[in-house]
């Protein structure tokens, strides 16, 4: 395969094309699927980009200039046409948070390729291994919201589904051979189950929240960590307005250094690490009249957590330990012998007999059938 004589993919920028499209793909079996983003140019991320592919064509769905992508909806949520995605579960927080779309009958490669030991579980790096076809990761970064989106790009975006079918093929076959379907079945169902974004996550406009996130933040005393939350609501302001990534305006890095250091003179701004000088000129009072009024504000302590049962943690660890000799012996990572959402979920219902094992695996039959009397065993050591 060569990525060169890949045909024009279609670009889809108006109803009628998108309505037509949607028709195309509920009569196909199987469609290939990625999306593009701009969280890394945007104050709040969006889809930017739908790609498809069938067997026979590439699709670039653009929910910029179309506004209103609800007709995607049935094809998404139809459990006759197989989406194959890879590392889809982003892509489906995304999708979720921007279009309320709801999934069904998905197929990913990565998790896949997981399931099977592959040692290298990225799409480069299965491409190259299975189709000798090298793709280029350059753009991966780019903005994809800027608007006309140009050739290369399109270009570029075909690729991530381009071959994904072909991959998902030669995939299923291999675990078919060796009798891992129904693990892969059942992981791909629990995936049509999006989780929320993780509490620890960016939440835009929650500076409580996130003022937590910054690394080292939790070494600052609760004077100081009433600082440094004035400074990330300056920095949420000022990304807000600009549409920028936090990011851009300052980093972590450097607002922890000013919480730490509470500069009351310009001077002594231009002086903590990170603050460059362009940033101290433009921003300097401001700076200055947030270090003030957090230092004036009620000191700020950590959120309170629920405290952790020893026996809990003892659980936990045997568990981990079980599920690493586990995977050890399979020649795959641990994920895919206990996911990290199912063993903490175990640890802390602590069955104590098959049966209530059962109830808590319910979603996981092959691996409740492979490693249920293990598990038990493994809780009442």
């Amino acid at each position: 395969m060569n990525i060169k004589n890949l045909s024009q993919p279609v670009y889809i920028t108006r109803r009628t094309a998108l309505e037509n499209l949607v028709s195309e793909l509920l009569n196909e079996q199987i469609i290939a699927v990625d999306t593009e983003s701009n969280s890394l140019h945007a104050y709040q991320e969006r889809v930017c980009l739908i790609q498809f592919s069938t067997r026979s064509a590439d699709y670039l769905v653009d929910p910029i200039l179309l506004e209103d992508v609800s007709p995607l909806k049935p094809v998404f949520s139809s459990p006759r046409v197989e989406k194959v995605f890879h590392a889809a579960e982003y892509d489906l927080i995304c999708l979720q948070r921007d279009f309320d779309f709801i999934f069904s009958n998905l197929f990913d490669t990565m998790i896949t390729a997981g399931i099977l030991g592959y040692p290298a579980l990225g799409l480069g790096s299965l491409l190259k291994d299975k189709f000798r076809v090298q793709i280029n990761k350059r753009y991966q970064r780019a903005d994809w919201g800027k608007r006309p989106l140009p050739g290369y790009l399109r270009r570029y975006a075909q690729q991530d589904t381009h071959y994904l079918i072909p991959l998902r093929d030669l995939l299923h076959r291999e675990l078919c051979e060796r009798d891992l379907a129904t693990l892969a079945a059942e992981d791909f169902k629990r995936l049509c189950q999006v989780k929320e974004v993780k509490k620890n996550a960016y939440q835009p406009g929650n500076i409580e929240h996130n003022c937590w996130r910054v690394s080292g933040s939790n070494e600052l005393d609760p004077q100081k960590m009433a600082v440094l939350q004035e400074l990330c609501r300056y920095r949420d302001n000022i990304a807000r307005k600009r549409d920028q990534p936090l990011f851009r305006v300052f980093s972590d890095r450097t607002l922890l250094n000013i919480a730490e250091r509470a500069p009351l003179e310009l001077n002594s701004l231009y002086k903590v690490p990170g603050m460059s000088a362009r940033q101290a000129k433009t921003h300097g009072e401001q700076i200055l009249d947030a270090v003030r009024t957090g230092l004036e504000a009620r000191p700020v302590y950590p959120p309170k957590r629920p405290k952790t049962n020893g026996k809990y943690l003892n659980r936990v660890d045997n568990l981990k330990q079980w599920r690493k000799i586990t995977a050890q012996n399979m020649g795959v990572s641990p994920d895919v012998i206990l996911p990290r959402d199912l063993l903490t979920l175990i640890a802390r219902e602590n069955p104590n007999s098959l049966d209530e094992l059962a109830e808590v695996f319910n979603a996981v039959p092959w691996r409740m059938e492979n490693f249920g009397e293990q598990i038990i065993a493994v809780l009442k050591d």
